[in-house]
């Protein structure tokens, strides 16, 4: 893969794909296109901090990030689907999924958490439930993120000295070390029932999360065929003559502490 990528010439490029996605996200708003972008992979792949670099200068009322915790007991009684169908984009809208209903690909079906018809039943409809998807007019990208038994073992025992991050460090991070090649054949099984023509899937190799997050961001961005919208200029006008307006005394409002001032 190369050598790690320089910082300024991560960042620079990083800022010039930035300002393609904002060009993207006002294509997907004026247009009423949907975008869905499904981010799966390992623990400590980098998911998180890509999708992060991906809004980090979009619109969250038209670029939402969707990152369900576990089942309730009722969700557990519906089609496996369908708690993932409400998060979809309605017209003009972006979702991110930080995981999404690939979970039952992956950790449900390693750790125990469904039954194996339940996992059989995941292969044979996910594949259906894309193609309905698309079929739909919504434009579906899958990226999978691939970080090497090393650098995950690295990257976990960082978070693990950083009390900054250590809650991104669970029980359930520390069991995929111990059962990396289950997760392997998993994410093997996988592939083969749900890489299909109409929703393939990408991989992003991780061990250097500067070139994931460039490559991940230039694919997608290679993927639909948007353009720039052009807006109409807007002018700030002056603030309009003063009417008499008085302000209240400061001492009649609550004002937070100086807090910035102990600093200097």
């Amino acid at each position: 893969m190369g050598n790690r990528l320089p910082r300024a010439r991560y960042e620079k490029e990083l800022f010039r794909l930035q300002s393609e996605l904002v060009k993207l996200q006002e294509w997907v708003r004026v247009e009423g296109a949907r975008l869905v972008v499904v981010f799966e992979g390992r623990d400590a792949a980098g998911k998180g901090s890509t999708i992060k670099r991906v809004t980090e200068y979009l619109n969250p009322r038209v670029a939402r990030i969707a990152a369900l915790p576990k089942p309730t007991e009722r969700e557990r009684t519906q089609w496996y689907f369908q708690r993932y169908v409400e998060q979809l984009p309605a017209a003009g809208e972006i979702v991110l999924f930080d995981r999404s209903w690939y979970n039952r690909a992956g950790v449900e079906h390693v750790m125990g958490f469904c039954a194996p018809e339940e996992y059989r039943r995941f292969l044979a409809q996910c594949p259906i439930f894309e193609r309905l998807l698309v079929e739909d007019g919504i434009l579906l990208r899958k990226y999978w993120f691939s970080v090497s038994d090393n650098e995950q073992l690295k990257r976990f025992r960082s978070r693990q000295g950083d009390p900054m991050r250590q809650w991104k460090l669970s029980p359930m991070d520390l069991e995929s070390i111990t059962r990396w090649e289950d997760y392997s054949r998993a994410k093997d099984e996988m592939l083969v029932h749900t890489d299909i023509a109409e929703a393939p899937w990408f991989v992003v190799d991780s061990d250097d999360k500067r070139r994931a997050r460039i490559n991940m961001i230039a694919h997608l961005l290679s993927t639909v065929s948007y353009h720039e919208v052009h807006r109409s200029p807007l002018h700030v006008p002056d603030h309009p003559a003063a009417t008499g307006y008085v302000r209240p005394p400061r001492d009649l409002q609550t004002y937070v502490p100086d807090h910035a001032g102990t600093l200097t």
